[in-house]
């Protein structure tokens, strides 16, 4: 199955489009948002647990990434309310579960090279940073090789200049409305920028809160060959504004 499959084009799922599909597990629906392969894929998902619902053990070849956005998710190592950020590294195993039924992000096969860290993070008491702009607050999650991984806070009405993604850019919003000059985005849409794009990004009186990854539609770049402003995304680690 190949959904959104062509990483070289611009893609957005409004959270008001959204189908929801069973998957083998009884109780667990997925929200695909792009995905390369069959039952085992490279692939983006929202994922719904029911209360009481959950997987047989399984291992994930490529690894996976989980953004808990509502209830709690469990499995062998814990148990894990909204606002958990976790990293399961290729070749890693569990048995998730849900007693009271959780509603997840879902990154799966997208783990650079070398990147095998496990990685357990409650957002809910991690320490924010201010971004490069006034306004913005940046609560990064993981980092590898270039590719970066980060919860940004817009206050409203902030504003960012327009800057370039040399290795892509991905978003969910997760609060409030996040907007650039292609258009608004409501809370649950999800959006995939391809290498190099380019966008002034903005809120209105909402203000926003979006899940950020940048750098993995272009894992062969490195620090060195970014080009002249190396602008990767509003928050740390950005070297110049355009």
């Amino acid at each position: 199955m190949n959904l959104n499959a062509d990483f070289s084009r611009r893609v957005v799922c409004h959270a008001a489009d959204a189908v929801w599909v069973d998957s083998p597990a009884g109780g667990v629906q997925r929200r695909m948002l792009d995905r390369v392969g069959s039952e085992v894929a490279r692939a983006t998902s929202l994922v719904r647990y029911a209360p009481g619902s959950r997987f047989a053990r399984h291992e994930h070849g490529g690894g996976e990434e989980i953004l808990v956005l509502e209830g709690i998710f469990g499995d062998e190592t814990g148990e894990y309310p909204a606002g958990t950020y976790l990293r399961n590294p290729p070749g890693s195993a569990h048995a998730p579960y849900s007693r009271e039924g959780c509603l997840l992000f879902v990154k799966l096969r997208q783990f650079a090279p070398g990147d095998t860290a496990t990685v357990r993070v409650d957002t809910q008491q991690a320490p924010w940073r201010p971004g490069l702009v006034p306004g913005l607050s940046v609560l990064p999650l993981h980092g590898h090789n270039g590719i970066d991984t980060a919860l940004v806070r817009w206050a409203p009405g902030t504003r960012f200049n327009a800057h370039t993604h040399p290795g892509g850019e991905e978003i969910l919003v997760l609060e409030g409305v996040f907007c650039d000059e292609a258009g608004e985005y409501t809370r649950g849409t999800w959006l995939r920028s391809p290498r190099w794009s380019r966008h002034a990004p903005f809120t209105g009186p909402e203000g926003a809160l979006i899940y950020v990854k940048v750098g993995h539609l272009g894992a062969d770049l490195d620090s060195a060959n970014l080009g002249p402003g190396g602008v990767a995304w509003p928050g740390v680690a950005l070297q110049s504004q355009e």
